[in-house]
């Protein structure tokens, strides 16, 4: 079974809700967990650190929202992304962490293997805070096609309407390639068509892509009707436990870029670095 969403916003958060949350991320079966503006005690919150910590499947964590609301909660946080390494989205928006708390954060960050997107908007920073920052950005700002095949990627896996797509000469390579391939097989979408001639894409990836999307128009014929269509759709999206839709997250790897969100420190801060 494909790894879940677990999405959960300004709510408290139960004991049972806590102990799902732990099962499911010790199991590997939740992919991206939201817990956005919920409130929850300190010792469940410390539960679902250790947790994520050896998660193998968590692709994004969006804790934002006020969520990590103390110093000690900082540091669990951290002493979690130290351990693990597969989280690949960050989001701590609103979260009152100051200069004090990134520079706890920040060696965990520095560190992390996967670690590609990063939001730290409103979160009390000041001038120590964007040093650190600026300690995880490249010398320069350059966005590879990659780059943005990637961001492509998380848009079209969210369509329930996009069918055709075409990238034809623009700048892809076997990396691109890869990210829309993951998309393709883990994610149901309504994509038939995916152009990516004219491209450093070799053919044995861009024929991969070619099959999984031609096996999905089949699976619907041999559905059959537009109401088996519809119940095939349903079965065919990954179990989640969840109060919102599913997302998706692009991989990274060793060569991702990271992006840090930072609008409340003025202007938006976006930018890459090598992992």
């Amino acid at each position: 079974m494909l790894p879940s969403s677990i999405q959960i916003s300004g709510e408290p958060l139960s004991g049972a809700e806590v102990r799902d949350i732990c099962r499911g991320l010790r199991d590997n079966a939740v992919r991206l967990l939201s817990l956005r503006g919920c409130r929850l005690c300190d010792r469940d919150f410390g539960r679902i650190c250790r947790a994520l910590a050896g998660a193998t499947s968590l692709a994004q964590l969006n804790l934002n929202l006020g969520v990590v609301s103390s110093p000690s909660r900082i540091k669990q946080l951290a002493e979690a992304l130290r351990t693990n390494r597969s989280i690949q989205s960050l989001f701590l928006h609103g979260s009152p962490l100051t200069d004090a708390g990134l520079a706890l954060l920040n060696p965990a960050l520095a560190l992390h293997p996967a670690l590609v997107a990063l939001d730290l908007g409103d979160c009390m920073l000041g001038d120590e805070a964007i040093n650190l920052i600026c300690g995880l950005l490249p010398p320069d700002g350059a966005k590879s096609g990659d780059h943005v095949a990637g961001m492509l990627a998380v848009a079209v896996a969210s369509s329930r309407t996009l069918e055709v797509l075409d990238l034809e000469g623009t700048g892809l390579t076997n990396q691109s390639a890869q990210t829309l391939l993951d998309m393709v097989e883990n994610y149901p979408t309504a994509l038939r068509s995916l152009v990516l001639a004219e491209n450093s894409i070799s053919p044995e990836l861009q024929q991969q892509i070619c099959d999984l999307l031609s096996e999905g128009e089949e699976e619907e014929e041999v559905a059959g009707g537009t109401g088996n269509t519809q119940e095939w759709e349903r079965e065919r999206e990954p179990a989640a436990h969840q109060r919102g839709s599913s997302s998706w997250m692009c991989p990274g790897d060793a060569s991702s870029q990271m992006v840090l969100m930072t609008s409340g420190l003025g202007d938006s801060l976006l930018a890459e670095t090598e992992m």
